[in-house]
């Protein structure tokens, strides 16, 4: 018990910044907060602050201790849930991560669906068009976009995607439509940056994946800045399927190229613990994996 709450101090302090503040937020005295974290680093052999008359810090050691005790904490946290309650129903916080634009277009009305089913949840939302690690930034789940380097945590496919290239009708009126990935030559591109710092399209042909240098016309690091140049007759676009369907819909984007389109990319949803998955989590998993894979992101 002393131990743990050594680590509940050391947690409690790394994110207030300071120890008279992690002391009031633990409701208690200062002296006591400066004992546990003493007896804390001498029973790890470590020091896990850097401290000044100003200002505390971690160290290297404290970064990765850090991140430890939180995911440790975390099971423990889960394993009380599943011991005492298997059966609860969804209640507590639920942290949930997504890019931006997939997440409000899709992911966010899903989760608002869930929370009037479950009305004892909370949610967060982060979306970022970056992966983060889960466990150090306390997250539930992911949505991820795209292949997946290996790792420890547990995933489940939800759905596919398309990569695209798109122009608009009074700009293909204007410069021709391209019938081979090598005519983009010619043509006038809007750069979308956000995964990538390449002026170069992917494509596929006989088997064979190869890229292409584009001229951009405009570029940006704001997918819906992108789309809205394509929109507007500046340039041919290259898009994840989801980003166009709505403008390819209303006739506002013509899909070319298509017989050069790159393999599928997957949407997957990624949570950690999965031997001890809290209610929540797993009431999330079985709500929303089956809805992402009902909707065709790929159909133009």
């Amino acid at each position: 018990m002393d131990k743990l709450r050594g680590i509940q101090t050391f947690i409690e302090i790394a994110e207030r910044g300071s120890l008279t503040a992690a002391a009031e937020g633990l409701d208690t005295s200062l002296p006591t907060v400066v004992r546990r974290l003493a007896e804390l680093e001498a029973s790890v052999g470590v020091r896990l602050f850097n401290r000044t008359t100003r200002r505390i810090h971690l160290t290297d050691e404290g970064h990765r201790y850090l991140a430890i005790c939180k995911a440790a904490l975390g099971q423990l946290e889960e394993a009380e849930e599943a011991l005492f309650d298997a059966t609860a129903k969804p209640s507590g916080k639920l942290v949930v991560t997504m890019p931006v634009l997939f997440g409000r277009l899709h992911v966010a009305p899903l989760l608002r669906e869930f929370m009037r089913i479950h009305p004892g949840l909370t949610v967060e939302m982060l979306l970022l068009d970056r992966s983060i690690d889960l466990i150090e930034e306390g997250v539930d789940v992911a949505v991820r976009i795209g292949m997946l380097a290996d790792s420890t945590l547990h995933a489940v496919p939800a759905g596919m995607l398309r990569r695209v290239v798109c122009a608009s009708p009074a700009y293909l009126k204007q410069r021709g439509t391209p019938r081979h990935p090598s005519d983009l030559a010619t043509h006038a591109g809007i750069r979308f940056t956000g995964r990538s710092v390449l002026s170069e399209w992917q494509f596929r042909e006989n088997g064979r994946s190869f890229g292409v240098r584009i001229t951009p016309s405009v570029t940006t690091n704001s997918v819906e800045a992108a789309v809205d140049a394509c929109r507007d007759g500046l340039g041919l676009g290259a898009f994840l399927s989801y980003q166009v369907q709505a403008a390819v819909k209303a006739g506002e984007l013509k899909p070319v190229l298509r017989k050069y389109e790159t393999a599928p990319v997957p949407i997957t949803l990624l949570y950690p613990h999965s031997k001890l998955m809290s209610a929540r989590v797993r009431a999330f998993i079985d709500f929303i994996a089956p809805r992402l894979r009902a909707q065709d992101f790929t159909k133009l």
